[in-house]
Formats: structure tokens, sequence, C-alpha cells
């Protein structure tokens, strides 16, 4: 047996027996919890037989939103600021907010997927404007300025490394001189790139496959990370790991499965590549996160269509189908087991693009193709709830977002506190979210629909057993939601296939400039019969993709 290999081993002997000591797997409480997969199949099922439907009762309105995820949140919002309040949003699920949900366990709010949004740029406009709907940004002596209350905390991230907690996600701990070269020489080159072509979020404000520059996107976007790193010389293992990690984090699958285009754009749009030395502001890395994650957003966008009445939870749609003289949306009550026919002038179809082929009757080419050419990463997503602070490992204190370097958990991507953002000191029960991406598992939907709760549990338990001997002793309840298609791969040529067939892109008539000040056009609602709104469209899942696309869809 190799060093590495005894290693390794010896570690996992280790984290078992620690487990072992700590208390039994089997009397930790839990289930799966969040979204029920039993009802997605159902619907898939239903839609496999085909046959007429018949409804039990005909509504009429003008808009129909068929998904209440933040692309169709996103619609309902622009609607509402356009004077249009006459339109329903449908919902599969109990709640809407889609992979930016939040639950809660033993009272305690945490998030259900997304658990943060970056500060936003410049080219996320709409972001931009709803998070200053929401008091969460404001111009102070003329300059913007966030609230510090929802800025994450300080410390923001730590790994485990090398039996110890360092700061920073980036292993610098003990590395060599050949690696933190390595580490410059990535950070001048994702600048260089991002000079020469450059990377906006979202995506599709900044994609224009037409022109010169683009030839650049267009050549990374043709091959995969890992072919990139390879050409360029990035062999280093710390600073591989490190690619792969942000690659599972935001995209779902690693450096062999996204392009080369997808692993410059996570740090080209939005922050960059900081190497050891790095001169970094605050406001780059700046992210807002809350108890319950994104899910603090999507609540707040889903308020005013609960209070009005626009928002039908519990409703898988059955078909989509335009008429002449609108759009006609069959939709199943799954609380009433009975049929609803909407008649509407308009659809926006705010759904992801393989349910969208199948509800969309007759759909258009471009949604086939989507469809048969996109690919998607299930994701499992983990809340434990501990009744005190853990034993912890040397090193860096406990922070909000904690990775463990090469995590033995398959696709496991590390921990958030939940608890992080309180104010009050004092140590306290809260609730860890830890998150798997299973893009790169063999078989990881199928496992993730078959395999019993027990089996991820205790994958977890144990994997989280080195840097916290005491983690099973201390857990009192862990929910696991399952995603089987948690977001799109930005496999290579997903760029260049999307580009060449978006189903609209936003307006850039949405702003003009009054005494130096930018401020909002008064928009009028679209009259396309069907619009098309998903970060999907995009070819990969985050909040500003998608709240763009669900904005454009609006007004389509």
């Amino acid at each position: 047996m190799q060093r590495r290999q005894f290693l390794a081993a010896s570690a996992t002997s280790a984290a078992a027996a620690a487990l072992a000591g700590c208390g039994a797997p089997p009397e930790l409480e839990g289930g799966f919890a969040g979204i029920d997969m039993a009802r997605g199949h159902a619907l898939r099922d239903r839609l496999q037989k085909g046959g007429p439907i018949e409804p039990d009762i005909v509504r009429r309105t003008q808009v129909v939103i068929a998904g209440g995820g933040v692309a169709g949140l996103a619609a309902a919002r622009s609607l509402r600021l356009a004077g249009t309040d006459d339109f329903v949003v449908l919902e599969l699920e109990d709640s809407a907010g889609g992979n930016s949900r939040a639950g809660s366990v033993a009272g305690m709010a945490c998030p259900l997927g997304a658990h943060y949004l970056p500060v936003p740029g410049d080219s996320a406009r709409e972001v931009q404007d709803l998070l200053e709907e929401l008091g969460l940004r404001q111009r102070v002596a003329g300059r913007w300025r966030y609230d510090e209350r929802h800025l994450c905390h300080s410390p923001q991230e730590r790994l485990f490394f090398q039996g110890q907690w360092q700061d920073g996600l980036l292993p610098v701990q003990g590395v060599g001189a050949e690696t933190l070269a390595q580490y410059r020489r990535f950070s001048a080159r994702v600048a260089e790139l991002g000079r020469a072509a450059p990377f906006t979020m979202p995506a599709l404000k900044g994609w224009k496959p037409n022109q010169p520059l683009a030839q650049i996107h267009l050549g990374l976007d043709a091959i995969t990370f890992i072919a990139w790193l390879e050409q360029e010389g990035f062999d280093d293992t710390h600073l591989r790991w490190y690619l792969d990690y942000c690659c599972r984090d935001d995209y779902g699958a690693g450096t062999g499965r996204v392009s080369a285009w997808a692993g410059i754009h996570y740090f080209a749009s939005r922050h960059g590549f900081h190497a050891p030395g790095d001169a970094a502001t605050e406001d780059r890395e700046g992210v807002l996160t809350w108890p319950e994650g994104n899910g603090w957003l999507t609540q707040r966008l889903a308020a005013p269509l609960q209070a009005g009445g626009q928002l039908r939870t519990g409703s898988s749609v059955l078909r989509i189908e335009e008429t002449r003289q609108g759009v006609e949306v069959d939709v199943f009550h799954h609380a009433s087991e009975s049929v609803e026919r909407w008649q509407a002038r308009r659809c926006i179809v705010a759904l992801p693009v393989f349910v969208a082929a199948r509800v969309v009757r007759n759909p258009p080419g471009f949604l086939q193709q989507a469809a048969q050419r996109l690919s998607w990463a299930p994701w499992l997503v983990a809340n434990i709830h501990i009744d005190a602070p853990l034993a912890d490992r040397e090193g860096a204190a406990p922070a909000w977002d904690n990775v463990l370097y090469a995590d033995p958990t398959p696709g496991g991507l590390g921990y958030v506190n939940a608890g992080h953002q309180r104010l009050d000191p004092r140590p306290a029960a809260t609730v860890l979210t830890y998150y798997q991406a299973l893009g790169d598992v063999t078989d990881g939907r199928r496992q993730l629909a078959e395999q019993p709760w027990a089996h991820w549990r205790d994958a977890i338990l144990q994997g989280l057993a080195a840097p916290h001997p005491d983690l099973a002793r201390h857990a009192r309840r862990m929910e696991i939601t399952r995603y089987g298609h948690a977001m799109s791969i930005p496999v290579p040529g997903t760029q260049a296939f999307l580009g060449r067939i978006a189903p609209q892109r936003p307006s850039s008539k949405r702003y003009q400039l009054s005494n130096g000040e930018r401020v909002a056009v008064p928009p009028t609602p679209g009259t396309a019969r069907l619009a098309f709104a998903h970060a999907d469209w995009s070819g990969y899942s985050v909040f500003e993709e998608a709240f763009t696309r669900g904005h454009a869809a609006a007004f389509a």
C-alpha cells in the first residue's frame, strides 16, 4: 500500500471509530423533506400516458406563469410593476422558490438549496433593482452601500486541510513554491482573458456570438476545463482540486465535464481569482446571505402573490398549448385531485427545459433541441440540527462556509452554518447545511431516487467525523432534500448552442439617464403567446441568470 493510500485508509478508520464512539447513527432522527419527488415522478408517468384531458373547471386570466422558481417569481414581479395583476403562478411544490427555497429544522430557518447571492455587478441591473426594492442596497453620500446585517459576517470561509482548518478555500497552508507560482499564473490568465473578452453575470448580457471577441468565448466553450488546464500547463494538484470544487459548487459537476468557458466564467464574471498576496476588496468578495439562504429573497418575491391569491402551489402543469385566442394551460391540483384549465392571452413557461418540452404541445424546434442537448446534475442538501457547538480541530475559527479538502463523501461540498448571521455571540444550537453535487457520481440520479435516507445520513456523518469527531453525539435531526435535476451542467458546446437558439434576450431599453442617474423606464408587458424563462436557457443555474430571464420573459 502506498503512503498516500495508507494515510487515507487510516483517516477513514479513525473517522469511523470516532463516529462509533459518539453515538450510533440510527438514533439520529430525520428523513427526506423539502420536495416531493414522488409528485414529480407521478407527473412524468401521467404525461407519458398521453390522452385527452377533461378539466373540472375552466378559468380565465391574462397571463399564466408556469413555474414558481426564481424565474417565474421574477416574471410575476415585473408584471406587477408594470401594472398587470391579472395573472396566475402555477407551482408543483407546496412552496415557491425552486432551488432557492427555505425550510426549518427544530424551529431554525435553513436553506433547502442556494444559500447566498454575490453582490451583483452592473451587468445585473435587474437584480440590483430588486435589492434596492428590498432595502438591501441604497445610495449613501453618492455611493452604493449594502446593508451590513445581510452581508456575510466574518469569518466567511475556511478549509479543513492537512488535519487542521485554514482561512479561505484555496489550499495555502504548507504548499510549495511551485503551487503558489501556479496560483499566481492562473490568476493572471483569468485577468488576461477577462480583459480580452469580458465575461458578464448574467451571461446573456455578454454572450454575442456574432462579434469578433466571441471567438475567445467560443474556443473556451468547445473544450472541457480540464483539457484547457492541460493545454495551459496547470497541473498542480492543489490548484486542480480547488478549481474542481468551484465547478461542482456552481455547476454540479467538475472540471472533467464542464467547459473551459464555464471554468473561467466562474471567476472572470464576478470576483476574479486571487492568489495569496493579491489585493482584494471586500466589495468584490462580498456575498449576501441569510439563515434561510436565498429563500429569504424568494419568500419576499412570493409574499405579494400569496396575498393577492395569484400563487397556486401543489399544482402540476399537464399541458400548455397555443390556441387561436391565446393559450390554454391544464393543471392538476394535488390537494383536490382536480384538473383546472386556464385560458389566457399568453403563458410564460418558467419550467426546466426538460419539463417544458413534455408539457408544451407542438413545441417549437429550439425547445425540443434544448431538451435533447442539455444535461442536468442531481443534488442533495442535508440540514443537520446540532444541540451545541462542535469540537473543532486546530486552526481557523468556525466560519459561515466550511469545506473539506478531498471530502470523502461522494460529491461533498462541505457545509454552511445557518446560524452564522446571528447577532448573539453566545454558543448555541444551530443547523449545518451540507451539500452534495452528484453530477460526477455514477448513477447519481438513480441513487438519489432509490437509496434510503440512512445511506446518505451515514456517509455524511462519517465524512464530517474527521474535522468534528463529536458530530454524531450532538446531531439531533437530519433532513435531506433531493433534487433529481437540480441544475443544467454547462458542458462543452452549451453556450454556442444556446447562443444560437436563445428564445429571447433582455431589452437594453429598460433604463434611461435622468440628471445623471439611472432610472427605470415604465415597462410594457409583452405580447408573445409563449415566452420562455428559466436558468436552463443560460446553461447553468444561479440566481442572477434565472431572475434576469424571468424579467425578460415578462416583456417578450
